[in-house]
C-alpha cells in the first residue's frame, strides 16, 4: 500500500486530515522513467509534513499519508490533469500535472512521454485508492457528526522558485488556501487564520496558493463538507537547503499543527 491510515485514538472529531506529497518512495517502474535530479525529489516534497501532523490520530481525528513521491503521482491533481507531453491523451500544457513534466527548479523531469498503460497505472495504483480512502473517511465523519472537515495539509519552498508564478518573492509563514473562501464554512477559514496569527506568524489567505484539487473536489460547505489547505513555510521548521530539521523549531511548528487539528476539532458546524 502507497498510503497509510491511521484511525482516531479515544474521543473522535471531524476532522480528517491527508498528507499527498510528504512522501520519497518511487517504485521500479516509475523510477525507469524518471530523469528528475535526485535533489529535487527532496526538494519537492513537502519534507516532514507527516511528521508535523504525526500525533493528529491522538487528537481524534483520522490521518492519511501518501508514501510515494509526487513524482511518481501528484495526489493533488485531477487524474484527468496531464500534460500534453506527458501522454498522447493529454490535452493541456500542465508541467505539474497528475505526472509532472518539469521539477519546480525547471529540470526535465521525465525521460519521455507514458505509454497509455503506464499512465493508467498509475492512476490506478496511486490516485484513486488513496482518493477514496479520503472520500470514505469524509464520508464517516460526516455520518457520524453531521459534517466533516478536511485539512489539506501542506509545506512549501520559503520563496518562489523559478518556475512558480511569484518566483523569488518571499512568502508569508502560513498560507492557508480555500478557492477564494469558498471550500469551507468561514468559520473554518476564520479559526485557521487566527490560530497561526495567534502564533505570531504572519498570514496570507489564498496567496500564492489558493488550494489544489482536494480542496476544490471535497470542499463543498453546501453538503456539510468543509476543505482547506494549509501551506507552511518550510524556513518554520526545517533547513531548506541541507533538507534537516531545525529541532527547536520544528516542535513549535508541531505544536502549531496539532492546534490546527484540535482546534477545527472543537467546531460545531451542523
Amino acid at each position: 500500500m502507497y498510503f497509510s491510515v491511521h484511525p482516531p485514538v479515544g474521543r473522535e472529531i471531524p476532522v480528517v486530515v491527508e498528507v499527498p506529497h510528504a512522501g520519497l518512495l518511487v517504485d521500479p517502474r516509475s523510477l525507469a522513467t524518471l530523469v528528475a535530479p535526485a535533489r529535487s525529489i527532496g526538494r519537492d516534497a513537502d519534507l516532514y509534513v507527516d511528521e508535523l501532523y504525526g500525533r493528529a490520530a491522538e487528537l481524534g481525528a483520522t490521518l492519511i499519508v501518501a508514501h510515494a513521491s509526487r513524482y511518481v503521482c501528484d495526489l493533488n491533481r485531477a487524474e484527468t490533469d496531464v500534460d500534453s507531453r506527458v501522454a498522447e491523451s493529454g490535452t493541456e500544457w500542465l508541467p505539474h500535472g497528475l505526472v509532472w513534466w518539469t521539477t519546480t527548479e525547471g529540470d526535465r523531469a521525465l525521460a519521455g512521454p507514458l505509454a497509455a498503460a503506464e499512465l493508467e497505472r498509475r492512476r490506478a495504483t496511486f490516485h484513486r485508492p488513496y482518493h477514496a480512502a479520503v472520500a470514505e473517511a469524509l464520508a464517516a465523519k460526516r455520518a457520524r457528526f453531521g459534517f466533516a472537515i478536511l485539512l489539506c495539509a501542506h509545506s512549501m519552498p520559503s520563496q518562489g522558485r523559478a518556475g512558480h508564478a511569484d518566483s523569488g518573492r518571499v512568502r508569508a509563514d502560513v498560507v492557508p488556501g480555500s478557492r477564494g473562501r469558498t471550500s469551507a464554512d468561514p468559520r473554518v477559514i476564520d479559526l485557521v487564520d487566527q490560530v497561526a496569527r495567534d502564533a505570531g506568524l504572519v498570514v496570507a489567505h489564498d496567496d500564492p496558493y489558493k488550494g489544489g484539487f482536494s480542496t476544490g473536489h471535497y470542499g463543498r460547505p453546501a453538503e456539510s463538507l468543509h476543505a482547506i489547505q494549509i501551506e507552511l513555510a518550510r524556513r518554520l521548521y526545517m533547513d531548506e537547503t541541507s533538507l534537516l530539521r531545525r529541532p527547536r523549531r520544528f516542535r513549535s511548528v508541531r505544536e502549531l499543527a496539532d492546534a490546527f487539528v484540535a482546534r477545527l476539532g472543537s467546531l460545531d458546524l451542523r
